[in-house]
């Protein structure tokens, strides 16, 4: 139940229904706001509970085109509207009703205005809270819970669909795989405790590293995947390059105390070795697993030509 009067923006273009609203909707249950024209209302409607649109009749052909304004088809968070319209505007209330607003007759009576207002403004606040719910489920449902990056199955997803989208414009797509040296040492020192902090950190690192039209996600364990779009192979190279040296710069764990090296497998499409998205991951897995044969702390790529090589005494 809501304790603070739900805040009402009354749109009334000539301003004649306007004393009697003030007079019938006192202040303890809702907060009147007043706008005089469609744009001023439009501009408001984020920072009220519901709008009130009153029209004159149907010659007022303003308060249909303002009502198409304020219920969007896409279930996008809005207030609630409610149309206050005169039994001839047929249209008006049929335009209302199909748009999912609540309609009242004018003349009003008092009563049963202020409780069709409080029942529709209270129905839309609990779509509201339910809209809520659901978004930040489906937020859940992809996010990694340790690290907050996205998780090995939307990865999945969005690869797949990347791929079908590059394939079809024509445009590259490149992949890095990110795995982390010798992570266990860290565990079996430190605790888990500490690795789990350096993962979130790890994460943290590479989601800096990257576009925000870039996909960051954890594959699984202490392996990252990063998904470029639009991106060929030099440029996946160089963001590879600013992962591994971002990794290599952290001050991870309890009091900043531990550093941790990273191998990278990096591949791209187009390639002739890689028709399917399948085949992309499969190559960044195999560039990434030589990275970890040759030392680690380094970037590997496909087809194989070892870059950005840290000197052997790094390596472990």
């Amino acid at each position: 139940m809501k304790t603070q009067p739900y805040t009402l923006l009354v749109v009334d273009d000539s301003q004649t229904l306007l004393p009697q609203l003030v007079r019938t909707l006192g202040p303890e249950d809702f907060a009147l706001r007043v706008a005089r024209s469609g744009t001023e209302a439009l501009g408001l409607t984020q920072e009220v509970d519901g709008v009130l649109l009153c029209s004159g009749g149907p010659d007022e052909p303003v308060a249909q085109g303002l009502l198409e304004a304020l219920t969007p088809p896409q279930p996008a968070p809005r207030p609630a509207v409610v149309v206050l319209a005169p039994p001839e505007d047929r249209a008006l209330r049929l335009a209302a009703l199909r748009r999912g607003a609540e309609v009242i007759l004018t003349p009003w009576d008092d009563e049963e205005l202020r409780l069709r207002l409080y029942r529709s403004l209270e129905a839309h606040s609990q779509l509201k809270s339910l809209h809520s719910q659901v978004e930040e489920l489906r937020r859940l449902a992809v996010t990694d819970g340790l690290t907050q990056v996205h998780n090995h199955r939307y990865f999945q997803e969005r690869l797949r669909e990347e791929f079908r989208r590059s394939q079809r414009y024509d445009e590259s797509l490149s992949l890095i795989l990110v795995d982390l040296d010798h992570f266990k040492n860290v565990n079996d020192a430190h605790g888990h405790g500490a690795g789990d902090r350096v993962l979130r950190e790890v994460a943290a690192s590479l989601q800096h590293s990257v576009r925000e039209t870039d996909l960051v996600a954890r594959y699984g364990g202490e392996e990252f995947a990063i998904l470029l779009p639009c991106t060929h192979l030099p440029g996946a190279l160089t963001v590879a390059e600013r992962i591994r040296k971002g990794i290599n710069e952290l001050h991870a764990g309890p009091e900043g105390a531990l550093r941790v090296t990273a191998s990278l497998g990096v591949s791209s499409f187009p390639h002739r070795a890689i028709l399917t998205p399948e085949q992309l991951l499969l190559t960044a897995d195999e560039a990434l697993y030589r990275a970890k044969r040759e030392g680690r702390d380094r970037i590997c790529l496909h087809p194989p030509a070892p870059l950005f090589s840290a000197p052997p005494s790094r390596a472990g």
